[in-house]
C-alpha cells in the first residue's frame, strides 16, 4: 500500500533521508515518565516509535502505552516483540523478527507460527525483518533468552553473508542489533559492508550513548538508528538525535 509504514521508510530512503527510532520498554515506562516522553516527542519527534522488549513482564502495559502515544502524537509506532503475545491492535506496524544470525528454530520460525493466526486478525502491518545479533561486549538480554550466539563483530564477512541471505529469503528489513545495554555499538566498517551488499533498509541499534554513536552510524549507512537504553536515563538527547536527522 503506498501510505503503508514500509512504503514511507523507502520514501526516506530513496530520498535519502536518516529515520530516528525511538524504543520505548513498556516494562521500564511508567505513565508518569511516558507523559514526559511525549512532551520531549512534541518538541523533538523520533520518526518512529519502536515498542517492546525481548522479556515482557507486564504485558498489560504495552497496550496501555501504545493507546498513549497515539493519543497525543502522530508518529507510527511499530511493535517490536520479544514473543508472539507481545502484539497491541493498537500499534501500527510490527516487525517480524527472524533471528537469522542465530540457530534456534523458535525465533526463525516457531514463534512466527504462533503469532500468524494472531496477526491476521488484528490487521496490522506485518514488515518481515532480518534480525542479525552482534557481540556488543556483553550478554544481552535478547541473547540470553533466544538462546543464540551474537555474530562476532569483526566477521565482517559472516554479517554481510547472512544480510545477504535474509534479503534473498524476502526480508523487507535487516535489522544489526547489538542489544540493549551493549558496551560497544555496532562497528561502522559492519554497517558500510552490509548496507552496500543489500537493497533493503538498513536499521542499527544497540550501544548507541551519544550523538557521536549516532552520527557514526548514519555516516556508514544505516538508514534507521535505534536508540532506547539511553534515553532511559536522559531525555535531553533527545533534542540531539533528532536534530541529525532533521
Amino acid at each position: 500500500m503506498q501510505n503503508s509504514i514500509y512504503h514511507l521508510l523507502l520514501q526516506r530512503v530513496s530520498q535519502h533521508q536518516k529515520s530516528w527510532a525511538m524504543l520505548i520498554d513498556p516494562d521500564k515506562t511508567t505513565l508518569q515518565q511516558l507523559f514526559t516522553i511525549i512532551e520531549y516527542a512534541q518538541k523533538y519527534p523520533p520518526t518512529l516509535f519502536f515498542v517492546g522488549s525481548s522479556l515482557l513482564m507486564h504485558p498489560e502495559n504495552l497496550n496501555l502505552l501504545v493507546q498513549e502515544l497515539k493519543k497525543h502524537l502522530n508518529i507510527p509506532i511499530i511493535l517490536f516483540p520479544g514473543s508472539y503475545h507481545h502484539l497491541s491492535v493498537s500499534a501500527d506496524a510490527v516487525l517480524f523478527l527472524s533471528l537469522i544470525s542465530g540457530r534456534n528454530p523458535d525465533f526463525l520460525i516457531g514463534n512466527h507460527l504462533l503469532a500468524a493466526p494472531l496477526l491476521k486478525k488484528m490487521h496490522l502491518e506485518v514488515i518481515p525483518t532480518g534480525y542479525m545479533l552482534i557481540d556488543g561486549g556483553r550478554i544481552t538480554s535478547v541473547a540470553y533468552i533466544s538462546n543464540t550466539q551474537p555474530l562476532p563483530n569483526d566477521k565482517t564477512d559472516l554479517a554481510v553473508c547472512t544480510a545477504m541471505a535474509g534479503e534473498l529469503l524476502g526480508m523487507k528489513l535487516i535489522y544489526l542489533e547489538a542489544g540493549s545495554g551493549a558496551l560497544t555499538p555496532v562497528p561502522a566498517a559492519m554497517i558500510r559492508a552490509v548496507k552496500e551488499n543489500i537493497q533493503v533498509p538498513l536499521i542499527v541499534g544497540g550501544g548507541i550513548r551519544t550523538s557521536t554513536d549516532f552520527q557514526a552510524a548514519l555516516q556508514a549507512g544505516a538508514d534507521v538508528i535505534v536508540t532506547g537504553n539511553v534515553l532511559e536515563k536522559n531525555l535531553d538527547l533527545m533534542k540531539e538525535f533528532y536534530q541529525l536527522i532533521a
